[in-house]
């Protein structure tokens, strides 16, 4: 059964509104919750980046069922993996068990503001599988000391680990990715209905002796509002972005370089590639590619901070039993 999910987006509302929003989401019957992770905004229209674990504490003990996740932390610059490793059991904790932790390679964007500058995909390839051992290692409860190319460890142990170990959800866009991650994380992360992305994942865990039955989670944008025209202004003043796709998104550094960036994005481009206003099918029609390539798990992005109760509203109402009824 495919699971559908709601996104705590923190570059489009503050700690406050999004605590308020898991509840709402919660109540409105979605299967889970992923928190973006971000030092800043992509545009200056967005207007917030509020501390994602911070928040994620919060959200933790104002629900109680809804499962929770950040999509993506990035553990190998702004923060170190032995910090997100004592984050991530920490809520787990809160949680009662219902987070997982969800890495990535990280963008510019969030990373550069520590001063390190930013290194090549590849290394930053390097410095995540690094980072993933000692992270896993942490989890485990026992003293971790390591040496490695990128990070260093020192005698450190989680005194409060979970009695059940932090599912780890790594997030993949090709071959590379998917052949180093695989055997190492439990569950894919993908923002493409790629159905052989999913095939090269559950390939690569059998090979490996991996759980075929790991999870793969897709994320996609709507701008539902009653007002078609209403939505695709909102989303192309918020969500522009979007179309610069991942391997040049990674690379800019800040609100101003996507602003450049994405200039002569036109609304009629952002309305053809994000399903906007009112209607319930060209939402389904839009997640049912995700389903169709074999995710398991596919969360919805409502684009507009100030929209979210009346999203998830309809939502309740009339989206997640379209979804459910189309995805069966």
């Amino acid at each position: 059964m495919t699971r559908f999910g709601y996104t705590l987006m923190t570059e489009q509302a503050g700690p406050r509104e999004l605590v308020g929003h898991a509840v709402a989401a919660e109540a409105a019957g979605f299967d889970f919750a992923v928190m973006s992770d971000h030092f800043s905004p992509w545009l200056t229209s967005q207007g917030h980046a509020p501390n994602a674990w911070a928040t994620l504490g919060a959200v933790s003990q104002a629900t109680s069922v809804i499962e929770l996740m950040t999509y993506v932390t990035c553990p190998i610059m702004r923060y170190h993996p032995a910090v997100v490793a004592q984050q991530a059991a920490t809520v787990g904790l809160l949680s009662d068990g219902r987070f997982t932790l969800g890495l990535g390679a990280g963008e510019n964007l969030n990373e550069h503001v520590v001063g390190r500058g930013w290194p090549s995909v590849n290394v930053r390839h390097e410095m995540l599988v690094e980072a993933v051992d000692i992270i896993s290692a942490l989890f485990s409860g026992e003293y971790v000391n390591t040496a490695g190319r990128h990070f260093r460890v020192d005698s450190a142990k989680l005194w409060d680990v979970p009695e059940r170990r932090v599912p780890i959800a790594m997030a993949v866009s090709g071959a590379q990715s998917v052949s180093t991650f695989a055997a190492l994380t439990d569950h894919m992360v993908a923002v493409e209905p790629d159905a052989d992305l999913v095939a090269r994942w559950d390939s690569a865990r059998a090979d490996r002796g991996g759980d075929r039955d790991s999870r793969k989670i897709g994320q996609i944008p709507v701008c539902w509002d009653t007002d078609r025209d209403a939505a695709i202004s909102r989303a192309h003043d918020q969500f522009r972005w979007f179309a610069g796709g991942w391997k040049v998104n990674a690379e800019l550094p800040g609100t101003a370089a996507f602003a450049g960036a994405t200039q002569f994005v036109r609304e009629s481009d952002v309305a053809d590639s994000i399903p906007c206003g009112p209607e319930v099918e060209p939402i389904v029609e839009a997640v049912s590619a995700f389903w169709e390539a074999g995710f398991t798990d596919i969360a919805l992005i409502q684009v507009g901070g100030d929209t979210q109760d009346a999203f998830t509203g309809f939502a309740e109402r009339e989206l997640l039993p379209a979804l459910r009824e189309a995805s069966a």
